[in-house]
């Protein structure tokens, strides 16, 4: 396989207020959100991400979707430095959050021609991609309500949508099932079984270890910003269950009880 991802000791510390530093019981008003955390991704596989909350797995998306700079580190996606050609990284790429927000006063009818647009496709191809994109999510009969009085459901699913208008072939997608209800996460979920079968590379955070192990090909087991074990999901579990092994590692590593 190519690769297609190479991660290359990314580093990122955030400075904090002194309330935060007193929540977190930090010595220096810094924080380190992410240590010297390096992996790879090959073309057509699905890499998962899986982490606690604060771990440092949104922090590290961001970085490689180039909303957020390094400190030090970098990152290649297919063939082009994060660092150096963050343009042509973004035209690669797909990018998906939950701290990324839709504008609440526009329709998703508007956002997807103008990220269309912005995206150098012509109004025949962003056409039939809408088409296919908004039928596959159940978007039509919203097209033209405004972001703002849509469902929390209809909002990912429409985010979804506009993050993959230029149909990229790498995709990163943190935590998109996270506050969905049952049936709209099924959707999304069915439809990244739908993007592995096309043979797109996509990276994935999720807290949901049953989505990880059966749609990953390898996982990284990131805590408190360092890259713990980074293996084939049948590496890593072995015999266990992902859970399991995951709950060792925490445990081993932060001392907590659970």
């Amino acid at each position: 396989m190519n690769e297609i991802l190479d991660v290359q000791n990314l580093c990122k510390t955030f400075k904090l207020s002194k309330k935060q530093q007193q929540i977190k019981k930090l010595p220096k008003p810094l924080l380190t959100a992410v240590d010297n955390v390096s992996f790879k991704s090959y073309e057509g596989e699905v890499f998962g991400l899986l982490g606690p909350n604060g771990a440092g797995k949104t922090t590290t998306m961001r970085m490689l979707a180039t909303l957020i700079n390094p400190d030090s580190g970098d990152a290649i996606v297919d063939g082009c430095s994060i660092k150096k050609d963050p343009r042509r990284v973004r035209r690669n790429i797909g990018f998906l959050t939950n701290e990324l927000k839709l504008d609440e006063y526009f329709t998703p009818n508007y956002l997807f021609d103008f990220f269309a647009e912005l995206h150098g496709l012509s109004k025949a191809k962003a056409s039939a991609r809408k088409e296919e994109l908004f039928s596959t999510f159940g978007i039509d009969n919203f097209a033209e309500v405004k972001v703002g009085s849509l469902s929390q459901g209809m909002k990912q699913k429409a985010s979804l949508a506009i993050s993959i208008v230029h149909d990229p072939n790498i995709i990163i997608f943190d935590e998109p099932t996270n506050g969905l209800d049952v049936i709209t996460a099924k959707v999304v979920t069915d439809f990244l079984v739908r993007l592995k079968k096309q043979g797109k590379s996509i990276i994935l955070s999720t807290h949901i270890f049953g989505l990880l192990e059966n749609l990953c090909d390898r996982i990284g087991i990131i805590i408190e910003g360092k890259m713990l074990v980074c293996n084939s999901v049948s590496s890593v579990v072995g015999e266990k269950t992902l859970e399991e092994i995951f709950f060792k590692i925490y445990q081993e590593t932060t001392k907590e009880v659970i």
